[in-house]
């Protein structure tokens, strides 16, 4: 049976659905939070309803594009296309209809609906990882479930009108993407410039460390532990801190100042920058008072995740559709956006500045994904064009 070419790989229908998604969220939730109209389904606050769709709706589409993308050629796993892909973006499609009209379903069908998404991607890969060489893609799978999780938590908060619990499942939610950031981008940043440093006569790849990769996703871990737990605010600080210095040590061994004329590199290492920042504010906010506790969340949601989701992207987009590795002049200026939108939205929440900072930034954040699509929704549903190698993200 003949597949077409959008459910050929899982990152054609998820970054399609993820983009399109995007500037829709931004401008459902902006219009919201100048008054436009009605804030949020259900008497929900806009905060959670802002939260809870870039986390399962947005995020989860890109990511699962990433991820899905890259596991046949990293882990050697058999790739997800055609029905299954199908029943997988199906499931995030149906989430979204669950979430937007759910005070008008009885009070556990959107919670259910919405939440099959990630057990079903276990049951996919679980058999497939089991069976993989390298046993540390099985990290993947408790990731998985602190997603699953953290999505039933929300919905059980809403229903019983505990935000505190609902606001605490989001937060689970955003560091289980931390730790999968961590892990994976940690994996392909130091390489792709390694690759780099070699063609161009600059260097070598740094030395894998070990020691530092295990102590940098665990300080994230101890973070996360901490910071769910309501520990005491210099336990938390103090972890913040050391995942500072952690993940600048990190990224400094990766020497991505070498490749900043490579723009695929240069917004990696750029989201990285960002999530050192991301760090360093959470420990300034809980030892300190100084900057307020969502600066941090901004800084590694808009900043770090932003520009890395775009870099991969366009990379991915670019490589498993056949093209050369030439970035389009337009993604030059998305990327160009998403730092400016990182930029205002914290100076926004540090600052207190007014709406129209705020405003600016979403847009500039929406305009980004927007871009994204307009380049490359055509190559994401046409055929891939002739290669003479199998592509890697």
């Amino acid at each position: 049976m003949t597949i077409s070419p959008l459910w050929a790989s899982p990152f054609r229908p998820f970054y399609f659905l993820g983009a399109l998604y995007a500037p829709l969220l931004m401008a459902a939730w902006l219009g919201a939070y100048l008054g436009f109209w009605s804030q949020a389904p259900g008497g929900v606050s806009l905060k959670l309803l802002h939260g809870h769709e870039f986390i399962y709706g947005f995020a989860t589409a890109i990511i699962s594009g990433v991820v899905l993308t890259a596991l046949p050629s990293w882990a050697g796993t058999e790739e997800i296309n055609g029905q299954r892909l199908i029943l997988l973006v199906g499931l995030w499609l149906a989430g979204r209809i669950a979430f937007w009209t759910a005070p008008w379903l009885p009070t556990p069908l959107p919670a259910l609906i919405d939440s099959l998404l990630f057990p079903s991607a276990i049951l996919m890969l679980l058999p497939q990882l089991l069976r993989a060489r390298n046993r540390l893609y099985l990290l993947l799978l408790p990731i998985l479930v602190a997603l699953f999780a953290g999505n039933l938590a929300y919905y059980q908060g809403i229903g019983a009108g505990n935000e505190l619990q609902a606001w605490h499942a989001l937060r689970l939610a955003i560091y289980a993407f931390v730790v999968l950031y961590v892990l994976k981008g940690g994996v392909l940043a130091p390489i792709f410039t390694g690759n780099a440093l070699r063609e161009t006569g600059r260097g070598d790849q740094a030395p894998f460390n070990m020691a530092l990769e295990i102590a940098a996703t665990g300080a994230v871990i101890l973070l996360a532990a901490f910071d769910l737990a309501a520990a005491p605010a210099g336990w938390t600080g103090s972890a913040a801190l050391i995942c500072t210095l952690l993940h600048a040590w990190r990224c400094a061994r990766w020497q991505g100042w070498r490749v900043a004329d490579v723009p695929l590199l240069l917004v990696m290492h750029l989201g990285f920058a960002w999530l050192v920042v991301a760090f360093a504010l959470k420990a300034a906010a809980a030892l300190t008072g100084m900057v307020p506790e969502a600066a941090w969340l901004h800084a590694f949601t808009v900043g770090s995740l932003g520009l890395m989701m775009l870099g991969l992207m366009t990379r991915v987009s670019l490589r498993h559709t056949g093209r050369p590795l030439i970035v389009p002049r337009a993604m030059h200026v998305a990327y160009a956006l998403m730092f400016a939108a990182a930029l205002l939205r914290l100076a926004a929440t540090v600052h207190g500045l007014d709406n129209a900072t705020i405003a600016i930034a979403a847009v500039l954040w929406a305009a980004a994904f927007a871009l994204y699509f307009m380049v490359f929704c055509g190559a994401l549903m046409a055929p891939s064009l002739a290669r003479s190698a199998p592509p890697t993200i």
